[in-house]
C-alpha cells in the first residue's frame, strides 16, 4: 500500500473517526485502539520524514514494505462486534479502494502466496455473519465488494473473486431487508457483468496487439527479409496491467462455512495449475483446455459455481417461495441468464466455457427444466433459448435431449399442467420465429440418422395442440384451451413464416406493393424493422441475426440439400424398418436388407440389435431366443460382442440383460443363459470360483428366478436367503459355491432388480399416455411422478452426452424448405382446417388464414402442386361460396377467408397453376353473393329450387352446373331475406370489390405461363356459369373481355398463347343457344378486335388471323340469323374503320363472308356482298399489297356468292368482281412477285400465277361446275375472256395447270348424274367450252402445242365418244377447226398424233352393234354365211361394249339411241377428214362444178377453173398420213356396205323399232366415205410430188374395183387412163342397162369416147378433137 499526503490525511481521519467512537473505548477493543494509535503515530513520523526529505518519499524504503500494518486497524475494526465501527471501517476501505489509494499488490506477510488485497477482501467478506448481521453493515459490505471487483486500481482473481461473489450471494439469501436483497442481487449482476466483460475486452486487446505485431512483422519482412527467432512476439503476460508474477497466486479459495456456500468443486480446484508460461489450465476429464488469461479462469470459476448452485435440490414437499433453496436456485438461474445474454465471442467459442456449458449448465437445466416451480421452469426455458440461439453449434446432442425429453414430452403428456404446457409453447413461439433455428433443427436432427425427428415431432405436437385435442383430459378451462390453441397456431404460423422468409429469394412478387409478412418491402422501407415486426411482436425475440452469428466455429463445408434429402430418405427407411421389426422382427430385418440399409450376415444383424435403441426390447429378446439356426448364430454374435472381462457375475448379467427383455419361454431363456455363461467364462479365464460353464449357467438361471421372485408383485411368498442358498447347492461340479458369495448375490438382487437400461424410454412415434385421470389431485400426483422420471432420464442422457462431440451444421441453402414443408404440410393443414372449421374465435381464424397463406406461398415457390391445391381447396371450402352449406351460415371468418383467397390470388398468381380454378370459382360465386347481399338478384336463392325441387346438394362432388347459393325451401320471406343480406353484405364491401378487381387488373403482371393458366381457368369457370340452364351468368365472360384489354399489350408470343385459350372460349360462347350470351360474346369480340386491329401488324405475321378466328367459328357453327347478321355487321364495321391496319386478318374476314355467301337470308347475303364488293373495288385499290395473302380467299368468297342460286343478280355481280380481280393481277404483277409468305418454296416468277391467276381461273371453273346455266355460261365466257386477254403473260407451265382446270369442266360429266342435266350440260357448257378451248389453243398455239396438244386431242376424243349428238358433232367440228386453223404449223410428229387420234375416233365410234344385235331370245342362235364372218371380224372393243350393255341390262331403246349417235359421228368424221384435207366446202363445190360441167357437157371450162389456191391441209400431209386417213375412210365404207347388204339384219332392226318407218341403211356413209377416199387417191395420183408413192396409190385405186368416179378417170392422163379403163370397162358396160340420170349418161359417153381415142379404136379425126380435154 502506497500512501501520499492526501492518503495520509484521509487515512488519519478515518482512524481518528474509529478512535472517537465510544465503543472503541471499551476493554474488548483495546487491541483496535492500540493499532489505531500506532498507525496514527507512524503517519505523523512518515509525514515529517517526507516533508524534511529533500528527495521526497522513496517508495523503495522499508516503510513501503511494512505498509500493510496500516491495514491492521481496519481489519480489527471489521472484526469488532460494533456495527458502527464495522460500518465506518468498511466505508473507509471502500473509499480507499475506489479512489485508488490502496492497490494491494504487495504479498501478504501473514499468508505466503497471497496478496494484501486478498486479505483485505477476505476481511470485508468476514464482516457478514449471517442473517443477524446489521443491515447497514450488509449494505457497506456490498458496496465495498462491488468497488473491489469494479475498481480499475486493484485486481482480485480466482478464490478472492469467488469469495466476493459468494458473500453478495449469501447477503441476498440471508438478509431480511428487501432493499439489501435487491441491492445484493443488482450487485451480483453488475459483478458478473464486469468479470465477463473484462475477459472479453482483454481478449480483444490481445487480438489487436497480435494484429499490430503481425503487421509490423510483415513490414519488417518486406524491408529486411524473414524475421529471426528473436523477433517472434513475446509471450503475452497473464495480466499486462500488473507487475506481479501470476505464478505466485494461490488459486485455492477458502471454503465458506456459511449455510449457503459458494460451490467450488474440490476436484476441479485441485486441478488448477500454474504453468511457467503464465497461463492457467483446468484439466477436464477428457481434454486439457488452456486459459490464455487469468481473467478467463475467473469467469470460468464463477460460471461453474453458479451452475452447481442452480443444481442444488429443493426440500421435499410443496416448494416455499421464501425458502433459501428455492431463492438460491432462482437467483443462480437469473444470474446465469444474464451471463449468457451478455456473452461475448470468448465465452461463446472458448473450449473451456463450451465444455462448462455442456458439463454443468446443461445438466443443471435438465434438472430444472422439469421443475414444478413455474419461475424455475421459466428461467430454465429462457436459458435454453439463449443456448439455442448462441451456442447451438456446440450443443447439438444437448439440444436434442431438451427437445425430446422435456419440451416434446411435456407437450405430449396428457397429465402435464396447463402452466407447463403454456410456458413450453411460449418458448417454442420464440424458437419458431427464428428462421435459421427452424431450418437448422430440421437439418441437424430430422436429417441425421442417429437423432430424433425433432422438427417432425414438434410440428405434429403443435398441430394437435392447435386442433384443441384432449383439452378436457388436461382439466383445462375452455379459455385456457383456447389460449393454448392460439399459441399452438402461432407457433405453426411462425414456422411457416420462417420457411417463407428462408426461401424469399426464390419468390417473384407480381405486385411491388404486396403486403405479405415476409415479402421484400418496397424501396425506402427498412427490411429489418419490418421483418422483426412480423416475425415476433415480443420484446426480446430470438432474431435470425443471433442465429447466424451464433458461433465463431462456422462450418466451412458447402450446404448440399440433396445429401440431406438422401439421409432423410434413409432415415425414413430405417424408421419404417424398425416399426416393422417391433411388430414382426423378420419382416423388419427383411425390409431393411431389401433397401440396402442392413447386411445379411449374423454379425451385421447382431450389431444392429445391439446399437439400435429404438427396437422393441421384447421383440429383440424373442428374436434372439428363437430355435432357428440363423437366429442362434445372431444370438451368439450378439453375446460375443459383449465384454465381461473383470466384471463380477451379477454385473455381467445386468450388462447382458439391459439390451433386451428376456422372452417368457423357458427354452429360449435356457439358450440365452447357456451362451451367456460360456461367454462369461471365456472373458474371465483366470477366475477360480466356477468349476465350469455349467456352474455359471445354472447360477445365471437362478439369479433370473430370484429377480422374478423378489420383485414380481404377483409372487406373494418371497424366497428367503436360506432358500436361495439351498437352491444353489451342488451346482459347482457337485460342490457348493461359497455361502457368502450367494448371500451377497441375494442382497444385491434384493436391493436392485435386474432391469433394462432407462434411456430406452423413447420410441419413433411419440408416446401418448392417455390415462383417464379421475380428478385434479390425482392428475397432479401422476404428473409429479412423470416429471421426476423425465428429470432423471434427461439428467442421465445429458451427462452421457456431456463430453460427446457432434458437428452442428448451419444451413444456408434455400432448398431445405421443400423437404421440410413436405414433411409438415399435412399436420399443418389439419390444424388450420380444424381451426377454421370448429372455432369462431377471430384470432384463431386469422392465424389459420395466415398459416394457409404462408403454406400456399411455400408450395407455390417450390412448385409443389399437390400441396398447393390442397391448401387452396381448403381455403375455397371455408369461403362457403362453393360448398353445399347455405350462404346464410356465413360468418366473419368466412368473409376473412374470402379476403385471404383474394390476397393469395393477388400475391402468388405466378405460381397458382391449376389452383386458379378454385379461386376463380369462388370469385364467380362471390359476385353472386354480392348480388344477393345487395338484394339485386334474390331469385338465385329460391328460383332454382322451385324448378328443381330440393335436389341441389352435393355440388362439390363434381356437378358441372354452378351451385345456387341458398338452400331455402320455397321463396324467402322478408325476415329471412334481411338476415341473408346482412350475413352476405360484407362480401359487397368496397375493400372486397376492389381486391377482386385488382386480381383482374393485376393479370398484366403475371408471367407468361401464369397468365395462360389464369385465363384457361377463367374460361372454364365462365363455361360453368353459362352452362346453367336457368340463370346463365356472364360475370366471368365480362372479366375475360376485361383481361383481354389489359393484356393486349403483352409481347406477341405471350398474347398468342392467351388468345388461343380465350379465342376457343369465344368460339363456344358465340355458339351458345342463349342469344343474349352469344350477342354479348360477339359484341365483346368486336370491341376487342377493333382495339387489336388499331395496333396494326407487320408483314408475314399471323396474329390478326388468330385473333379474328372466333368470328369464323361462330359464323360456321351458329345458325341463329340474329347472331350471323351481327357477326357480318361487326366484320363490316372493322373493314370500314380499320382497313388500313388489317393484314393477315383479311383471311378471316373473307372466310366469314364466305360462310355468309351461302346463307339463305337475303339481308345477310346482301350485307356481306356489299362489304366484299367494297373491299374488292376500293380497299384492294388502296391496300392491295397488304391483302395479297388473302387474295385467293377473296376470290373464293366471290365464287361462293356466285354459287348461291337463290340470288342470281348477286351471282352475276360477283362474276364481274372476279373479272375485276383479274385486272388487279394484270396491273400489279410486281406486288405479287415481291410478296413473301409461308409459300416461300414457290419461285418468285411463279408467284403471280399461284397467288393471282390460278385462284381466279380455278374459282371460275368451280362456278362453271356448280352453277345454273346462265351463271355458268357467264362464268365460262369470263374465264376464256381472261385467258384471251391476259394469256400472253402466261408461262408455258402455267398453261399446263390452267388446262387441267379447264378440263375439269368435262370431268363434271364423268360423274353419273341425272340424264337430263347431263344432256343439257353437254349441249350447252361442254359445247361452248370446246369451241373456246380451240380458240385459245389457236390464239396461243406456240406455247400450248408442246405441252397440251395431246391433252386437247384426248379431251376431244372423250367428247366425241359421249352419247350426245350435239357434243359429238361439236367434238368433231372442234377437231376439224383445230387442225384447219393450226395445221400449217404442225410438225410431222404432230400430224402423226392427229392422224392417230382420228383413227382412234373412227374405230371407237364405229356402230358395230348394228351387225351383231339380236332380238331378245335369239342371242344364242348363230347365223350362217357372211353373218358369221362379219361377227368374227368385229373388233374387241365392240364386243366388250355389247357385253357391258347386256350386263347392265340397258334397254334396246337406249342402245339404238347410242348407235344412231355413232352413225352420225361416222358421217361427221368422214366430212371432217374431207374438210381437213381439202378445206371445208371445197369437195362440195367441186362436185357441183362437175355436175354442171356434165350438164353442159363442157368439161374444158371446169379444167380451166382448177387454178384456185388450195386451202386444205393436203399439201401439209405426207403420203403416210394420207394413207392413214384413207384406211379410216375405207374401213368405214366397208362397214357401211356390209350393213347395207345385210337385208335380214336391217329388217330385224327395223322391226325392233330402229330408225323410223323404213329399213335402216348406211348409204350416205357408204358413198361419202368412198367418195372422199377416191378424191384423196386421185389427188395423190395426180400429185407429182408423190411420184414415189404412185404404185401404192394405183394399187389402192384399182383395189376399189367398182368404186369409181368417172369424172376423175376421164380427166386422167392417157398413161393413167389405160389401166383404169381396162379395169372398169366391164362394170361400166353393165351400168348401161340401168336408167341413169342425164349427167351420168353424159360422163359415160365421154368415157367410151376416150377409150376409143386411147386404145386407138375410133377414127383419127374424131379423136383429134380430144387432146384439148386431156
Amino acid at each position: 500500500m502506497y500512501l501520499g499526503k492526501t492518503d495520509s490525511m484521509f487515512l488519519s481521519r478515518a482512524l481518528e473517526k474509529i478512535l472517537a467512537d465510544k465503543e472503541v473505548k471499551r476493554s474488548q477493543h483495546s487491541q483496535l485502539r492500540k493499532a489505531c494509535q500506532v498507525a496514527l503515530g507512524e503517519f505523523a513520523v512518515m509525514v515529517y520524514l517526507k516533508e524534511s526529505s529533500p528527495r521526497g518519499f522513496d517508495s523503495s524504503s522499508p516503510n513501503y514494505i511494512e505498509a500493510d500494518k496500516y491495514v491492521l486497524p481496519f481489519e480489527l475494526a471489521c472484526q469488532s462486534k460494533s456495527p458502527r465501527i464495522v460500518s465506518t471501517s468498511l466505508d473507509c476501505l471502500q473509499k480507499l479502494i475506489a479512489y485508488g489509494h490502496i492497490t494491494g499488490n504487495a504479498p501478504d506477510s501473514g499468508a505466503p502466496g497471497k496478496r494484501l488485497i486478498d486479505r483485505l477482501v477476505e476481511t470485508i467478506c468476514n464482516c457478514f455473519q449471517g442473517p443477524q448481521t446489521d443491515e447497514g453493515v450488509q449494505l457497506q459490505i456490498i458496496k465495498a465488494l462491488l468497488t473491489a471487483v469494479t475498481s480499475p486500481h486493484i485486481e482480485i482473481h480466482e478464490g478472492t473473486i469467488l469469495l466476493t461473489v459468494r458473500t453478495c450471494y449469501n447477503i441476498y439469501l440471508a438478509s431480511r431487508n428487501l432493499i439489501n436483497q435487491t441491492t445484493a442481487k443488482a450487485t451480483l449482476t453488475q459483478m458478473l457483468n464486469v468479470i465477463f466483460t473484462r475477459m472479453e475486452n482483454q481478449a480483444v486487446s490481445i487480438k489487436h496487439l497480435q494484429l499490430l505485431h503481425i503487421a509490423d512483422s510483415t513490414q519488417l519482412y518486406l524491408d529486411n527479409g524473414p524475421p529471426s527467432p528473436s523477433l517472434s512476439p513475446p509471450a503475452v503476460p497473464s495480466t499486462p496491467s500488473t507487475p506481479h508474477d501470476s505464478s505466485s497466486i494461490n488459486g485455492q479459495p477458502e471454503e465458506s462455512k456459511s449455510e449457503e456456500e459458494f460451490a467450488t468443486d474440490k476436484q476441479n480446484t485441485k486441478e488448477i495449475e500454474h504453468p511457467g508460461t503464465g497461463c492457467q489450465s483446468i484439466q477436464g476429464s477428457q481434454t486439457a483446455a488452456r486459459f490464455s488469461h487469468i481473467l478467463q479462469k475467473d469467469a470460468f470459476l464463477v460460471f461453474r459455481s453458479l451452475c452447481k448452485l442452480s443444481m442444488k435440490p429443493l426440500a421435499d414437499g410443496p416448494p416455499d417461495p421464501k425458502s433459501h433453496e428455492l431463492r438460491s436456485k432462482v437467483v443462480s438461474l437469473q444470474l446465469l441468464l444474464s451471463v449468457l445474454q451478455g456473452a461475448g465471442p470468448v465465452f461463446r467459442t472458448h473450449e473451456m466455457f463450451v465444455n462448462a456449458i455442456k458439463q454443468y449448465l446443461c445438466v443443471a437445466l435438465s434438472k430444472n427444466g422439469v421443475s414444478s416451480v413455474p419461475e424455475v421452469f421459466e428461467l430454465s426455458l429462457a436459458i435454453f433459448l439463449i443456448l439455442l440461439s448462441h451456442f447451438k453449434v456446440h450443443l447439438k446432442m444437448q439440444i436434442e435431449v431438451f427437445f425430446r425429453e422435456i419440451f416434446l414430452t411435456i407437450l405430449e403428456t396428457s397429465s402435464s399442467s396447463f402452466e407447463h404446457k403454456w410456458m413450453v409453447i411460449q418458448t417454442l413461439t420464440r424458437i419458431c420465429a427464428d428462421a435459421q433455428c427452424v431450418v437448422d433443427i430440421y437439418v441437424n436432427y430430422d436429417c441425421d440418422l442417429n437423432a430424433a425427428n425433432i422438427f417432425e415431432r414438434l410440428v405434429n405436437d403443435l398441430s394437435k395442440i392447435a386442433q384443441g385435442r384432449s383439452g378436457q383430459e388436461l382439466g383445462m378451462t375452455p379459455l385456457q384451451e383456447l389460449s393454448l390453441r392460439k399459441k399452438g397456431l402461432e407457433c405453426l404460423v411462425s414456422i411457416l413464416k420462417c420457411m417463407v422468409e428462408w426461401s424469399r429469394d426464390m419468390y417473384i412478387n407480381p405486385n411491388l406493393q404486396a403486403n405479405f409478412g415476409q415479402e421484400r418491402p418496397s424501396e425506402g422501407d427498412s427490411a429489418d424493422v419490418k421483418l422483426q415486426e412480423h416475425l415476433s411482436s415480443r420484446r426480446d425475440s430470438v432474431s435470425s441475426l443471433d442465429s447466424t452469428v451464433s458461433s465463431g466455429v462456422q462450418q466451412s463445408q458447402p450446404d448440399h440439400p440433396e445429401q440431406y434429402e438422401v439421409i432423410k430418405q434413409q432415415k425414413e427407411i430405417i424408421e419404417h424398418g424398425i416399426e416393422l421389426f417391433n411388430k414382426k422382427p423378420k419382416r423388419g430385418l427383411q425390409y431393411l436388407q431389401e433397401q440396402g440399409m442392413l447386411g445379411t450376415t449374423p454379425e451385421d444383424i447382431a450389431q444392429f440389435l445391439q446399437q439400435e435403441e429404438r427396437l422393441d426390447t421384447t421383440q429383440v429378446g424373442e428374436f434372439l431366443g428363437e430355435n432357428v439356426k440363423f437366429n442362434k448364430e445372431v444370438m451368439y454374435c450378439y453375446v460375443d460382442r459383449l465384454d465381461f472381462c473383470g466384471k463380477d457375475f451379477v454385473s455381467a448379467l445386468r450388462a447382458f440383460l439391459e439390451g433386451f427383455r428376456l422372452p417368457g419361454e423357458a427354452q429360449k431363456i435356457d439358450r440365452l443363459m447357456e451362451k451367456f455363461a460360456a461367454r462369461y467364462l471365456e472373458c474371465n479365464q483366470g477366475q477360480t470360483l466356477f468349476a465350469s460353464a455349467d456352474t455359471a449357467y445354472v447360477l445365471a438361471y437362478s439369479i433370473i428366478m430370484l429377480t422374478t421372485d423378489l420383485h414380481s408383485p404377483q409372487v406373494k411368498n418371497k424366497m428367503t436367503k436360506e432358500q436361495y442358498i439351498k437352491m444353489n447347492r451342488g451346482i459347482n461340479d457337485s460342490k457348493d459355491l461359497p455361502k457368502e458369495y450367494l448371500s451377497s448375490i441375494y442382497d444385491e438382487i434384493a436391493g436392485k432388480k435386474i432391469a433394462m437400461k432407462e434411456s430406452k424410454e423413447y420410441s419413433i412415434t411419440p408416446k401418448s399416455s392417455k390415462q383417464n385421470v379421475a380428478n385434479e389431485k390425482q392428475r397432479r400426483l401422476l404428473y409429479n411422478v412423470e416429471m421426476e422420471q423425465m428429470a432423471k432420464t434427461a439428467k442421465a442422457l445429458m451427462e452421457a452426452v456431456s463430453h460427446a462431440q457432434a458437428p452442428f451444421f448451419s444451413a444456408t441453402h434455400l432448398e431445405h424448405v421443400r423437404p421440410m414443408f413436405k414433411l409438415a404440410w399435412t399436420p399443418l393443414l389439419a390444424a388450420f382446417s380444424v381451426g377454421l372449421q370448429d372455432c369462431d374465435d377471430q384470432d384463431v381464424a386469422s392465424l389459420c388464414l395466415e398459416g394457409i397463406r404462408c403454406a400456399i406461398r411455400i408450395a407455390c415457390i417450390f412448385n409443389m402442386q399437390l400441396e398447393r391445391d390442397a391448401y387452396i381447396q381448403a381455403l375455397a371450402r371455408f369461403t362457403l361460396l362453393t360448398a353445399s352449406s347455405s350462404i346464410t351460415e356465413m360468418k366473419q371468418k368466412n368473409i376473412d377467408t374470402i379476403k385471404t383467397l383474394i390476397m393469395v390470388a393477388h400475391t402468388d398468381g405466378n405460381y397458382l397453376g391449376n389452383s386458379w380454378h378454385e379461386i376463380l370459382r369462388c370469385i364467380s360465386q362471390l359476385e353472386l353473393a354480392q348480388l344477393i347481399g345487395t338484394g339485386v338478384k334474390t331469385r338465385y336463392i329460391s328460383g332454382v329450387l322451385r324448378d328443381q325441387g330440393g335436389s341441389i346438394k352435393g355440388f362439390p362432388s363434381g356437378g358441372e352446373e354452378f351451385m345456387p347459393l341458398g338452400t331455402l325451401v320455397g321463396g324467402p320471406d322478408k325476415r329471412q331475406m334481411a338476415h341473408i343480406q346482412e350475413s352476405v353484405g360484407e362480401t359487397s364491401s368496397q375493400s372486397v370489390v376492389v381486391a377482386v378487381d385488382r386480381i383482374f387488373t393485376g393479370s398484366t403482371r403475371l408471367d407468361g405461363n401464369a397468365v395462360v393458366d389464369f385465363v384457361r381457368w377463367l374460361c372454364a369457370v365462365s363455361m360453368d356459369e353459362l352452362a346453367s340452364a336457368h340463370q346463365p351468368r356472364m360475370f366471368s365472360l365480362q372479366k375475360i373481355v376485361e383481361i383481354s384489354y389489359y393484356n393486349m399489350n403483352r409481347i406477341r408470343l405471350q398474347w398468342s398463347r392467351i388468345w388461343q385459350v380465350i379465342g376457343d372460349h369465344f368460339n363456344k360462347v358465340g355458339c351458345n343457344p342463349n342469344e343474349d350470351v352469344a350477342i354479348f360474346a360477339v359484341d365483346s369480340l368486336r370491341q376487342l378486335s377493333m382495339k387489336f386491329l388499331e395496333k396494326g401488324e407487320l408483314a408475314n405475321f399471323r396474329f390478326q388471323k388468330d385473333f379474328l378466328r372466333p368470328f369464323e367459328h361462330i359464323m360456321k357453327k351458329n345458325r341463329s340469323p340474329t347472331i350471323r347478321d351481327m357477326v357480318i355487321r361487326c366484320v363490316a364495321q372493322m373493314v370500314n374503320s380499320q382497313a388500313a391496319n388489317i393484314r393477315s386478318g383479311w383471311k378471316n374476314i373473307f372466310s366469314v363472308f364466305h360462310q355468309a355467301a351461302s346463307d339463305h337470308d337475303e339481308n345477310i347475303v346482301d350485307l356481306a356482298f356489299q362489304t366484299t364488293g367494297h373491299i374488292v373495288m376500293n380497299t384492294f385499290q388502296q391496300h392491295f399489297a397488304a391483302a395479297i395473302d388473302s387474295f385467293q380467299d377473296a376470290v373464293k368468297c366471290l365464287s361462293e356468292f356466285v354459287c348461291n342460286a337463290a340470288f342470281p343478280d348477286t351471282s352475276m355481280e360477283a362474276i364481274r368482281l372476279i373479272r375485276h380481280c383479274a385486272k388487279y393481277v394484270s396491273d400489279r404483277p410486281q406486288a405479287l412477285r415481291e410478296y413473301t409468305s409461308d409459300d416461300m418454296n414457290v419461285a418468285p416468277g411463279d408467284r403471280v400465277w399461284v397467288r393471282g391467276w390460278f385462284p381466279i381461273l380455278f374459282e371460275l371453273s368451280c362456278i362453271i361446275n356448280r352453277c345454273k346455266l346462265d351463271v355458268r355460261t357467264r362464268g365460262l365466257t369470263v374465264m376464256f375472256e381472261i385467258m384471251k386477254s391476259y394469256g400472253h403473260t402466261f408461262e408455258k407451265h402455267w398453261w399446263h395447270d390452267l388446262f387441267r382446270i379447264i378440263f375439269r369442266i368435262f370431268d363434271n360429266m364423268k360423274l353419273p348424274e341425272q340424264q337430263t342435266e347431263k344432256t343439257e350440260w353437254m349441249t350447252t357448257t361442254c359445247n361452248h367450252a370446246l369451241y373456246a378451248i380451240c380458240d385459245v389453243f389457236t390464239q396461243f398455239y406456240e406455247p400450248l402445242s408442246e405441252v397440251l396438244l395431246a391433252d386437247i386431242f384426248a379431251q376431244l376424243q372423250w367428247c366425241v365418244k359421249q352419247d350426245n349428238e350435239q357434243l359429238a358433232r361439236s367434238g368433231t367440228n372442234c377437231l376439224e377447226n383445230l387442225v384447219i386453223l393450226n395445221g400449217e404449223k404442225f410438225s410431222s410428229e404432230v400430224w402423226d398424233i392427229t392422224c392417230a387420234c382420228m383413227l382412234d375416233i373412227f374405230q371407237t365410234t364405229s356402230p358395230h352393234a348394228l351387225l351383231t344385235w339380236r332380238p331378245a331370245g335369239q342371242e344364242e342362235e348363230v347365223g350362217e354365211g357372211k353373218h358369221m364372218v362379219r361377227s368374227q371380224v368385229l373388233c374387241p372393243l365392240t364386243l366388250n361394249m355389247l357385253l357391258s350393255y347386256s350386263d347392265l341390262g340397258v334397254s334396246d331403246h337406249r342402245l339404238f339411241a347410242g348407235l344412231l349417235i355413232k352413225c352420225v359421228v361416222q358421217l361427221e368424221l368422214i366430212q371432217t377428214i374431207d374438210n381437213i384435207v381439202f378445206y371445208p366446202a371445197t369437195s362440195k363445190r367441186e362436185d357441183a362444178e362437175n355436175m354442171a360441167a356434165a350438164q353442159r357437157d363442157a368439161l374444158e371450162q371446169a379444167e380451166e377453173g382448177e387454178t384456185e389456191v388450195d386451202q386444205g391441209m393436203y399439201r401439209h400431209l405426207s403420203s403416210q398420213h394420207l394413207f392413214k386417213l384413207l384406211d379410216c375412210l375405207l374401213e368405214s365404207h366397208r362397214f357401211a356396205k356390209d350393213f347395207n347388204s345385210n337385208n335380214e339384219q336391217r329388217t330385224a332392226l327395223w322391226r325392233a323399232g330402229f330408225k323410223g318407218k323404213s329399213k335402216p341403211n348406211l348409204l350416205k356413209q357408204e358413198t361419202s366415205s368412198l367418195a372422199c377416199s377416191l378424191r384423196i387417191l386421185f389427188r395423190m395420183y395426180a400429185d407429182i410430188q408423190l411420184r414415189d408413192s404412185w404404185p401404192d396409190i394405183q394399187t389402192r385405186l384399182l383395189s376399189t374395183q367398182r368404186q369409181l368416179l368417172l369424172y376423175n378417170t376421164v380427166c386422167a392422163t392417157c398413161s393413167d387412163f389405160k389401166p383404169h379403163a381396162s379395169c372398169y370397162y366391164h362394170h361400166l358396160c353393165e351400168m348401161m342397162q340401168f336408167d341413169l340420170i342425164p349427167e351420168l349418161r353424159a360422163v359415160l359417153r365421154r368415157f367410151f369416147l376416150r377409150i376409143g381415142f386411147v386404145f386407138h379404136i375410133a377414127a383419127p379425126e374424131l379423136g383429134k378433137a380430144q387432146p384439148s380435154s386431156s
